[in-house]
């Protein structure tokens, strides 16, 4: 029996374990690497890791990534990750950026599960880079100004630049700004010396506030006789693409080797007509803009775009010349200000329909209202005149007053009495009062109901943004098409009832308290 009882308790704890063992199995889950800031990584350095799963009742399991795919990121079946984030996750002012991810699992079971992981990326900073620059040509006895061209200075990550000179490798007497703005006036014997060995001055250009930098060369010559003009032109291309009314901005600065005052013109031609030459405004001699925009029909449908070439030129004195030839490609766009007008016109006039009709009704009730009360009033103080009374041919009425009543009575021929105190008089003669009370009815009850959607749909479409849906159409025709009032007939109404108040959006906002006009939807934006 002793031995029983172990047997029985050995057996319990083997089933327990058992049982644990299962409930092991069966929670199922992923799991992350254990390294030390494993989700933490540069922009543009790789970041890889392989995410496993354990429990579950499966033996192979399927991975994806449910939320929070970036492109680049690269992850397979198996749960090997990796990706190289680029550098424009963050900037300078917020140098980590957070990236949520959410993987799940899958195995051959069905079981499911997910693991959301939170991958941080720090902003890494570029230095900066410098382009060849256009030499500067200098002349005897002159204050020379040269200005670094900005287009050729390059920041990837948009960090303010600084110019910090190499001092040993300027000339005596010339000065280079932090902005880049390089003067010097040149003795005699340096100007002299210049025209047979050409000089080469070095600068950093230093980005803010990393304080990485790349380092630039400017040749620097004698001036020679008829040298040509040049054009600088911000923002650098030969190739821009714009909408119609969008606003297109060039700037052109002029210089010219034997001076700013060489040049003679500076000009364009294009082989698009509808481009007037008043967009090239001067702010300066030697410093212009182009300033266009395209008006709406421009590009002629059914055409999506439209493109042309402009070339700017400039000419000195001595007829030398530069010049940039552009290619533009101006896109159709879609006037949102006249297509808001019209769907605002759309708006109003079903409003004006619905007011109008509110109008004609509101005349028809208080029409059979009248006749109803002047029927009811006169039922009491009518007789029959048209009954079927035989040979009888004379017909008067008379009245018999007694104590206790009063009966209206007609005398035929001054012998036949015939009573029709009980009789309805407006049943016979005019309109039947129940006639007139269905039609009341009717004509008021379809008053509150057009008046009822007319308020929702002055409401519900007041603004521009509920205009501009794909349903505003639809919900429209359905207004419309509300009324349209069966029974016309029934109604009386006149096909050729003209409204004596004018539409004004004053009457249309009384009859629907929730109608906006335009103008005030423009105000209240501005």
């Amino acid at each position: 029996m002793k031995y029983s009882v172990h047997f029985l308790v050995l057996l319990f704890l083997f089933s327990h374990t058992l049982l644990r063992a299962q409930d092991n199995r069966s929670s199922f889950q992923i799991e992350i690497p254990t390294e030390p800031n494993w989700n933490w990584v540069s922009e543009g350095s790789r970041l890889e890791f392989t995410l496993k799963t354990s429990g579950g009742k499966g033996d192979s399991v399927t991975f994806v990534i449910m939320q929070g795919l970036i492109e680049g990121m690269s992850f397979d079946s198996t749960g090997r990750f990796a990706w190289v984030p680029s550098y424009d996750l963050a900037d300078r002012t917020n140098t980590q950026k957070n990236i949520q991810v959410i993987f799940e699992a899958r195995n051959n079971q069905n079981e499911t599960t997910t693991r959301s992981v939170e991958l941080k990326v720090f902003h890494v900073n570029r230095p900066p880079r410098v382009e060849d620059l256009k030499p500067f040509y200098v002349q005897n006895r002159t204050q020379n100004v040269y200005k670094i061209d900005a287009n050729a200075l390059k920041d990837d990550d948009i960090d303010p630049l600084v110019i910090i000179p190499v001092t040993e490798t300027l000339p005596e007497g010339a000065k280079l700004s932090s902005a880049g703005e390089l003067t010097w006036q040149p003795s005699l014997t340096q100007f002299n010396n210049l025209k047979s060995n050409p000089i080469f001055i070095d600068f950093f250009v230093e980005d803010q506030p990393a304080k990485a930098r790349a380092k630039g060369r400017l040749k620097i010559e004698a001036t020679q006789m008829d040298l040509p003009p040049s054009i600088i032109q911000i923002p650098k291309g030969e190739y821009f693409k714009s909408k119609e009314n969008a606003t297109v901005n060039l700037k052109f600065f002029l210089s010219d080797p034997n001076g700013d005052d060489d040049i003679a013109t500076f000009d364009l031609v294009t082989d698009n007509p509808e481009v007037p030459a008043s967009t090239l405004v001067r702010n300066t001699p030697n410093q212009y803009e182009f300033i266009w925009t395209p008006n709406y029909d421009f590009v002629k449908d059914p055409y999506d775009s439209l493109s042309f070439h402009i070339t700017f030129f400039v000419i000195d004195k001595e007829q030398n010349r530069d010049e940039r030839k552009i290619r533009f490609t101006i896109l159709n766009a879609v006037n949102e200000a006249e297509k808001d007008r019209q769907l605002y016109e759309m708006y109003r006039v079903s409003l004006v329909e619905a007011w109008n009709l509110v109008t004609q009704l509101s005349e028809k009730e208080q029409e059979l209202k009248r006749s109803y009360l002047k029927a009811k009033k006169g039922k009491k103080n009518r007789s029959m005149v048209n009954a079927g009374l035989g040979a009888t041919t004379g017909l008067s009425p008379a009245i018999i007053k007694t104590p206790q009543t009063k009966s209206i009575v007609s005398a035929v021929g001054g012998t036949t009495i015939v009573t029709i105190g009980a009789l309805e008089a407006a049943e016979v003669i005019g309109k039947p009062l129940r006639d007139l009370l269905d039609r009341y009815n009717y004509v008021l009850e379809k008053k509150i109901e057009i008046q009822n959607k007319g308020d929702v749909f002055a409401r519900e479409y007041a603004l521009k943004a509920a205009r501009r849906q794909p349903d505003y159409a639809k919900k429209r025709d359905e207004f419309k098409a509300a009324l349209s009032i069966k029974g016309l007939v029934t109604l009386d109404l006149d096909a050729g009832w003209e409204n004596k108040k004018e539409a004004t959006d004053k009457a249309i906002g009384r009859a629907f308290k929730d109608f906006t006009p335009l103008e005030s939807q423009n105000r209240a934006r501005q």
